[in-house]
Formats: structure tokens, C-alpha cells, sequence
């Protein structure tokens, strides 16, 4: 019997409808996107990040409509208590035994140096948000890599130019003792000598410390114009709450903040952290785009965003949207399309992807106000200056694989 032509195509494109549908259906690994936030929800980095950063990324999530490609997202998150073991255990195991598409966050540089290399190795996704030291996109740059909000060069040399630009030429750094607060020393220094100005010393101490009187009495006694702060968070509060005790920043000697979110001034409070000049990628006042979203956090945190849960908010968007585009949730595809769409969201316009995996976006160096500048709660900074992509990033490392030379 003669099959009928119609009928014939009809059963023709229901078959292709059916094995393109099977294979959509196997583009997303698990039937599940899953992201995994790693941080630290108990120690000096749980304010800047912490618990907050999984309220953004459900955000995020929500936002997106709750699935990409037909497929569920669900987050997942763990403490990895500063320590690198820590830290390492939970990325590998999210990797081979829970099917974690992408890690994100990841604050304390040395701990992120590590999951880098492993993500490398595993051929998934990370994307660096909190960590700053720039050898993510130097030495230790992955494809498979993205650093996100900031670097310590870029915040170092923003703030030290900032401060050279006011005639501190002279200075002395008190840094945390791991690869973040050695970064920051080492960026910053450099800006200083290529600027013309002088270091005259440099004191390291044990990350989580309270007690910097021995630290800043060294500082004094080196007689420099700075003393740069090459720390971060609990560590830079308590530096500062005990060089005001000293009377330092309200004479001859100033201090100048080389990393410091808008949490550490809310917890410092303005009478302490006046004056002092800071970069940061995020503001939540910086534009109405920032307002509304900020707004929206403060109704489920109680407290206005900090840059790295704004970061943690855009990137995963940025993630899914290209895991969207992709059609796909395998590493190489999704990084490509991360790498060819352009950021704009509620803190970055028209940012791109360099080739070492670093997040081309301009910053802000802002000044802390004065108690009586303040208008209402959470109203920290005043705008110095932009500080364009260009300028506030460095230049392509050589050391970086990835670098065409």
C-alpha cells in the first residue's frame, strides 16, 4: 500500500521534532543547572559577602524566570572558613559528585587560586567576584576563568593615585600576611615609585588579627606621609578604629584605604572612616538601575548591597544568559558566549571579557563623608572621579597563556 505524501511528511517532521527534542533535552548536564556559591559566612569576609550574597543570587535566579534551556536552577552554597583545604574539599566534591556547573564568589585569594585550577582541570566555570589578587588573570589565568569585580591592582592603584594626586608621596604599608594583602602592597608600591614617591617600610600580620598597636607604631615612627592599608574587612576596620586611638589620619599622617567596601564603613561608622578615599565597582546610590535593585536587597537582607553581592546578583545573570545562548551548559560553550556578549546591568555598561578572563568595567574612587554630610542611613560616599576600564585595569599579562603576544 502506497503511503500518502502528507501523511508521509507529517510523520517525517514529528520524528525530527522528537530527536531534536531528545537532543535539547541532553544539553544541560543532570537536567539541572546548578551554582555553586562558596564563601565565607562565618569569619572577617561573611559582611562583604557571606549569607547575603545567597539572597542575591536567588535574585538572580528569580529574575531569570527559575529556568534556562527548560531546565531548573538551583543554587548551593557552603562556608569554606578561610582555609584552603577547606575550601578545595568543597569545590571538588561539588564538581564530581554534585554536578556544579559554575562556582562563584570565592573571597580569600588564596583559596580561589586553588579552585581556579581545579575548575581548569574539571572543565566547569568559575566566576571570581570577591577574591582580588591579579594573578587570576596573570600566571594562574584559566579559560575557564572570569574575574569578575575587581582586582588588587585596580583598587590599590586607584586609591594610592588618588592619594599621590593630594601629595602623599611618602609611605608605609601594614598588610595581611596571604596572597590578597600582598597583592594589594605590591600593586600599590608600584603606582607609588612609577608616580615618584618613596616606600619606607612595609609590616605584615596574620589575617583575622585585633590587635595592630604594634603594627602602627612602627607605621608612626617611619615618619611617611601614608600609611597604606594593604588589608581587608574585620582587618582594615580594627586597623582603623585603633589608628584614630592613635591619632592617625588627623595630623601630618594620613591613611589610605587600599581595599574597603561600603559594610566596613557601616560598621566603622563615618565619625571613624572620614575622609578616607576608596574604589569600588559598585555603589548602591551610583544610578537608578543601582537604586532599585538596592532597594529590593534591602527589603530581604535588611541592609543595603555590598559590591560583591551586586556582583554576585550580575553575574549570575550573565551566566545564565549565555548558558541560554549557548543552548548548552558545557564549559567551552558557555564561556564563548560569556566572552562575546557585553555586560550591562545595574552596575556595569557596555563591560566586556578580555581574553585573560578579566572583566573590562570602569570603577569609581569615592570619598567617605563626614558625619554631618550624611542625609540619611547608608549615605557613605561622595563621588571623587570615574576611573575608566582602561585606566583601571592593567594591561594584558604576559605570564597569562591565554595573552596573544
Amino acid at each position: 500500500m502506497k503511503k500518502h505524501p502528507t501523511l508521509a511528511c507529517a510523520a517525517a517532521g514529528l520524528l525530527s521534532l522528537a530527536v531534536a527534542g531528545a537532543a535539547h533535552a541532553q544539553t544541560v548536564s543532570n537536567d539541572v543547572v546548578k551554582i555553586g556559591l562558596l564563601n565565607d559566612q562565618s569569619g572577617l569576609f561573611a559582611d562583604m559577602s557571606g549569607k547575603m550574597s545567597i539572597e542575591a543570587v536567588k535574585m538572580a535566579i528569580d529574575d531569570f524566570g527559575g529556568k534556562v534551556l527548560g531546565k531548573p536552577i538551583q543554587i548551593v552554597s557552603a562556608d569554606h572558613q578561610n582555609k584552603v583545604d577547606i575550601g578545595l574539599a568543597i569545590a571538588r566534591k561539588w564538581y564530581e559528585q554534585e554536578g556544579v556547573d559554575m562556582i562563584l564568589d570565592v573571597p580569600n585569594s588564596a583559596i580561589a587560586l586553588g579552585v581556579q585550577e581545579l575548575t581548569r582541570q574539571m572543565n566547569r566555570v568559575a566566576i571570581f567576584t570577591s577574591p582580588g589578587t591579579s594573578d587570576l588573570t596573570g600566571k594562574a589565568c584559566s579559560p575557564n576563568g572570569v574575574h569578575w569585580t575587581y582586582d588588587t591592582y585596580a583598587y590599590a592603584s586607584g586609591a594610592a593615585s588618588g592619594v599621590m594626586a593630594e601629595g602623599g608621596k611618602s609611605w608605609f604599608f601594614i598588610t595581611s600576611d596571604y596572597a590578597f594583602g600582598h597583592a594589594l602592597e605590591r600593586d600599590a608600591s608600584a603606582v607609588v615609585k612609577a608616580q615618584g614617591g618613596q616606600v619606607l617600610g612595609a609590616i605584615r600580620h596574620p589575617i583575622g588579627s585585633s590587635d595592630f598597636s604594634s603594627y602602627l607604631v612602627q607605621a608612626q615612627a617611619s615618619k611617611a606621609q601614608v600609611i597604606g592599608l594593604a588589608n581587608g574587612s574585620a582587618d582594615t576596620i580594627n586597623t582603623m578604629k585603633q589608628a584614630r586611638e592613635f591619632g592617625i589620619g588627623t595630623g601630618k599622617q594620613r591613611i589610605a584605604a587600599l581595599y574597603m567596601g561600603i559594610n566596613d564603613v557601616h560598621s566603622m561608622g563615618l565619625a571613624i572612616g572620614q575622609d578616607i578615599n576608596l574604589v569600588e565597582a559598585f555603589y548602591w546610590d551610583q544610578s537608578p538601575e543601582s537604586r532599585q535593585w538596592s532597594e529590593r536587597f534591602y527589603k530581604v537582607a535588611g541592609r543595603m548591597p555590598s559590591g560583591v553581592q551586586a556582583s554576585n546578583y550580575a553575574a549570575t545573570l550573565h551566566y545564565l544568559k549565555a548558558v541560554q545562548a549557548a543552548g548548552t551548559d558545557e564549559a567551552g560553550a558557555v564561556m564563548k558566549k560569556m566572552h562575546e556578549m557585553k555586560i550591562n546591568d545595574l552596575m556595569t555598561k557596555d563591560g566586556t571579557i578580555r581574553e585573560d578572563g578579566r572583566v573590562m568595567r570602569d570603577l569609581y574612587l569615592y570619598k567617605i563623608k563626614k558625619p554631618s554630610e550624611s542625609k540619611r542611613p547608608w549615605d557613605y560616599y561622595t563621588v571623587v572621579r570615574t576611573i575608566p576600564a582602561q585606566q583601571a585595569f592593567k594591561a594584558p599579562d604576559p605570564a597569562c597563556p591565554l595573552v596573544k603576544k
